[in-house]
């Protein structure tokens, strides 16, 4: 091999970008020559490289962009300490399913009781089999919206979203919104509506969202997008948090109030 053909294959890999072969060609030039491989067996093992190095960088992309407060995942969360959960719902959710049809999720239920948990687990395994996931909290979320509404770079900041195939909206009801946020969150919602999925996780009943927007007609706006298409869980069991400080007799099994 010439050494004008050799600067100008290396030169073409980094044009191309394809940085993977770049970097592992001339080792595997010298495995190819011991262990008498053809042309098309040499190129076979760079491209499997390149593609598997590329899907890699792709993943970490993705769950950068997903912004997890923490990695959760399905296989430790403990199903038989919730027995208002029905395991077949949640086998169902894991198969994502319900991106694939643009339905949404929502986990209620009292502080501790694992929706979050959930909720990071089925995006951390959405991001996994390559769709674009974002997770924010809903008071950080009305905030950005209502800055937006103020730069009159609210539809841009929306456009942003809907780009997400899902959204994990977390900790719905924990902070009311004020008017402002309200229709923000209104328009957020009804841009996302039958085509992209939305996790909501919230301590509140549906009965009283009404709480949260500070006005029962946005509010039932809102849910009539939500529930359309919307598999909901409720969770009535006792706080993961607690469990156990309660096993070293630290809080009892009834909690006053």
């Amino acid at each position: 091999m010439s050494a004008l053909i050799y600067e100008r294959v290396h030169d073409n890999l980094n044009r191309l970008k394809l940085t993977t072969i770049e970097a592992l060609l001339d080792n595997y030039l010298e495995i190819a020559a011991k262990e008498d491989w053809s042309t098309l067996e040499l190129l076979d093992c760079l491209l499997d490289q390149e593609v598997k190095s590329k899907e890699e960088r792709a993943l970490e992309f993705r769950m950068r962009l997903a912004a997890f407060p923490m990695e959760k995942r399905l296989e430790d969360f403990d199903v038989s300490f919730q027995p208002s959960l029905d395991p077949a719902v949640i086998r169902d959710l894991a198969s994502l399913r319900f991106i694939h049809n643009a339905e949404n999720v929502v986990f209620l239920g009292p502080p501790g009781v694992g929706k979050t948990h959930l909720a990071l687990a089925l995006g951390h395994e959405a991001v996994k089999q390559g769709f674009r996931v974002s997770y924010v909290n809903a008071s950080s979320l009305i905030e950005r919206l209502m800055k937006a509404n103020r730069e009159n770079k609210l539809e841009e900041r929306i456009k942003a979203l809907t780009k997400f195939h899902l959204l994990i909206i977390d900790e719905m009801g924990y902070l009311p919104f004020n008017s402002e946020g309200a229709h923000c969150f209104f328009s957020l919602i009804s841009r996302r509506y039958e085509k992209s999925s939305t996790i909501f996780t919230s301590n509140k009943s549906y009965g009283e969202w009404g709480e949260i927007f500070g006005d029962h007609v946005i509010a039932a706006a809102v849910l009539d997008r939500i529930l359309h298409h919307c598999t909901t869980i409720n969770i009535k069991g006792d706080s993961y948090r607690l469990k156990e400080r309660r096993k070293q007799g630290l809080f009892s099994n009834t909690l006053p109030g």
